[in-house]
């Protein structure tokens, strides 16, 4: 494939010209071809999702095990029923709550959707997300594109179009730069065929915002814990295989602030001595206690909105930086903190140094 075509597609745009760029996209994708969106939660690799070549494709694309179900992503309400075979009331509840949004349902699908976008599985992934790219993109490209990720599999997912590019040049057709993304970590993933409803994948949407609105709602054992531990099958994207890495190794450190930072820079100095290039990725309130060779914030504990928002680029920086080894604080496990601690604790294979 020749080299990817990167279409600017911001804010401000002029509206006809940004129509035709749109129409060209949805073009591709009707053709079976590949183009990256931005959504509000990060950077989608999208193909149509109710052809089985596209979807091969796209795991082609990535490097993605093909038992690694894709998100069908709508443009709105009235899709679902081609896709989704039983559309129960919570569905409805969490559409009215949460959609346009970056929260994901898990349903029973139906024949229109391919076994090779499922994963295998006989239930569909489905979200609509708020973004107004990709919910124009989606309505050009036929209103059913299949979309995980727009990275290498197992690549921090990438919030710039810049880091797509990175991975992605030469294997898709297009990709749809529109900025940085808003939230920066992968929707929240619930499981509407168990009751209770049950969260596979935490994200911006959290278990009490959920509980709200339905009730109880349980929380897959795998959320905390590593697939391989727990010996189940996925039945959700980002369940099963090591996800989120950089390519230094990364190493999750709990406790208190005071013991944490001691540990790190402890590390990091034995780390440096044998050649090692560190990475620290550290919280605002303690920022300048980190001795390394690249120290990061991440955000204030007060704001774990902007820790979401920063994680995955300060993992592509580090890259960038060729860090060799990477200290992090770790998170709470509750709220949106619960997305975070899933992500780092993916990115990092489960390495946990715990000093509480």
């Amino acid at each position: 494939m020749k080299d990817t075509k990167l279409i600017q597609i911001m804010d401000g745009e002029d509206d006809g010209a940004r129509a035709e760029m749109l129409q060209k996209a949805g073009q591709i994708i009707r053709e079976g071809g590949l183009v990256a969106f931005p959504t509000e939660t990060v950077y989608g690799l999208g193909g149509d999702a109710l052809n089985p070549d596209s979807s091969r494709k796209i795991y082609e694309a990535k490097g993605r095990p093909s038992d690694n179900p894709l998100i069908v992503h709508i443009a709105n309400m009235k899709a679902l029923p081609r896709i989704a075979a039983d559309i129960p009331e919570a569905a409805r509840k969490l559409a009215d709550a949460f959609w346009p949004g970056p929260l994901t349902m898990i349903l029973p699908k139906t024949e229109a959707v391919p076994y090779e976008t499922t994963g295998g599985l006989d239930t569909v992934a489905v979200r609509m997300p708020s973004h107004p790219v990709a919910l124009a993109f989606i309505r050009e490209s036929g209103g059913y594109v299949a979309a995980p990720s727009a990275n290498t599999s197992g690549k921090p997912s990438p919030t710039l179009a810049a880091y797509v590019a990175e991975d992605m040049n030469g294997r898709i057709d297009m990709i749809l730069d529109g900025g940085q993304v808003g939230i920066g970590i992968e929707s929240t993933i619930i499981d509407l065929t168990v009751t209770p409803p049950q969260i596979l994948r935490p994200g911006y949407v959290t278990r009490e915002m959920l509980e709200k609105v339905l009730g109880e709602v349980a929380v897959d054992v795998t959320v905390m814990k590593s697939q391989e531990d727990c010996g189940q099958a996925p039945k959700a994207p980002g369940m099963k295989y090591r996800h989120y890495a950089p390519a230094g190794e990364l190493v999750i450190v709990q406790g208190q602030p005071e013991a944490v930072t001691a540990y790190i820079n402890s590390r990091a100095a034995e780390d440096m001595a044998a050649g090692e290039k560190v990475g620290v990725i550290g919280t605002a309130e303690v920022l300048d206690e980190y001795r390394a060779n690249v120290v990061k914030s991440v955000g204030s504990r007060m704001d774990e909105e902007s820790i979401a928002h920063s994680l995955y680029a300060i993992l592509r920086e580090f890259d960038d930086e060729k860090v060799t080894r990477i200290y992090s604080e770790g998170f709470s496990a509750e709220g949106l903190g619960q997305a975070i601690m899933n992500r780092l604790l993916k990115a990092a294979g489960h390495h946990v140094v715990d000093l509480t």
